[in-house]
């Protein structure tokens, strides 16, 4: 798909919100009974009406991205989380041209929060951000973020669908790297690795080339891609990973609902992080050139994949509770240098605390005490095998 020959209609149902609709959303949301309550769910002494204020106050989505937005994402980082930071900074392009930066994905909705929040205050600038439509659960949560610059990836089409799909949604994002020269986030692979077996889905990246205009890896150049390592010490919505686990065992037809989903949002945002740590890996421009350019299409496309996982799994950082986690997983004390006794005993106990949420029926305590010990080790594992 040509992305001089597509219209900006094309990208209506899926673009962020133009300028001339920022006043009309906010004061959908403001009025919005659904949106007041849910507001209050994270921040219960919000006064409204000053927040309303504030609200109508922001005239563009640059406003409302900067000062608003930037300042609950900080709220929830200095609540739920003992720290967060970013490293890697020298490694972004020089002249800072606009990337699309993919990372591993581990919640749904602070990933790409988090590493925007970050990059602003480096002065990199803020990216649109993929979200798929299958989390647009209320019409508050569609509003809101279009508002914040994200755009929408649909998954909920059928297979004839998918190519036209891709192709639009592929004709968006090089428009958007190319013509606006805004960076975008987009997650390495469709919904999260529930195991944290992170490794990057070949078919993102041929969604990428779609609509591009040369060769694979000239397309793929053209759009700057950057890794990124996301490393959460601790991962709130674990135990609901683990109980999925279950219910997809005992229930192949099993699928999550959308309340699921809700639940997953907001025990992500709401709960316990822990240590929160991103890491900007290096473009992957310089390595693709490398490779050869007649191999065939899918294994082209394997090994890009590769060299995007790689830079993932050699930027994470690692926690006490990984180390932790691996030599409980595979009985070992291979690592016991790297966490002490005290350490130990307390990701037990957290252990412990999290399985004891999980309420199922025939509940298999030693079968989801592996898939969360598997949450906690496999990152380390993975580097591991790649160093």
């Amino acid at each position: 798909m040509d992305t001089d020959k597509v219209s900006l209609n094309d990208y209506e149902d899926i673009r962020p919100l133009n300028p001339d609709e920022v006043e009309g959303a906010i004061e959908e949301l403001v009025t919005s009974a659904d949106f007041e309550r849910a507001f209050r769910y994270v921040k219960p002494n919000v006064d409204w009406d000053d927040f309303s204020a504030k609200m109508r106050a922001c005239k563009t989505k640059e406003q409302f991205k900067s000062t608003l937005a930037y300042d609950f994402v900080m709220e929830v980082a200095r609540q739920t989380t003992f720290s967060l930071s970013i490293s890697g900074r020298s490694r972004l392009p020089e002249g800072k041209p606009a990337c699309t930066f993919i990372s591993n994905h581990r919640d749904i909705v602070l990933d790409a929060s988090f590493l925007n929040v970050m990059l602003y205050d480096v002065g990199y600038g803020l990216t649109q951000v993929a979200i798929g439509d299958n989390l647009l659960i209320r019409p508050w949560i569609k509003t809101l973020v279009r508002l914040n610059n994200s755009f929408i990836v649909k998954r909920r089409v059928s297979v004839r669908q998918m190519l036209e799909v891709s192709g639009t949604l592929s004709s968006y994002i090089n428009h958007t790297i190319k013509d606006t020269k805004e960076s975008i986030w987009i997650a390495q692979r469709e919904g999260r690795a529930k195991d944290s077996n992170d490794h990057t889905q070949p078919s993102i990246l041929k969604m990428l080339n779609m609509a591009g205009e040369s060769d694979i890896i000239s397309n793929l150049t053209a759009l700057n891609i950057v890794p990124v390592a996301i490393s959460y010490e601790y991962d709130p919505c674990d135990f609901l990973k683990a109980r999925e686990f279950q219910m997809k065992r005992d229930n192949p037809d099993y699928v999550k609902s959308q309340r699921d989903d809700l639940l997953s949002m907001e025990t992500g945002i709401l709960y316990n992080k822990g240590r929160v740590h991103f890491t900007i890996g290096n473009c992957i421009n310089q390595s693709i050139a490398l490779l050869d350019k007649s191999m065939d299409k899918n294994e082209l496309f394997a090994r890009i994949a590769s060299i995007i996982d790689r830079e993932i799994f050699m930027h994470y950082r690692f926690y006490p509770c990984n180390y932790v986690a691996f030599d409980m997983l595979y009985g070992t004390s291979e690592f016991a240098g790297h966490y002490s006794l005290k350490e130990k005993e307390a990701f037990e106990a957290y252990l412990q605390k999290q399985l004891d949420k999980i309420i199922i029926l025939h509940k298999d305590e030693r079968f989801l005490r592996r898939k969360m010990l598997e949450m906690y080790s496999n990152p380390l594992r993975n580097h591991l095998n790649c160093k």
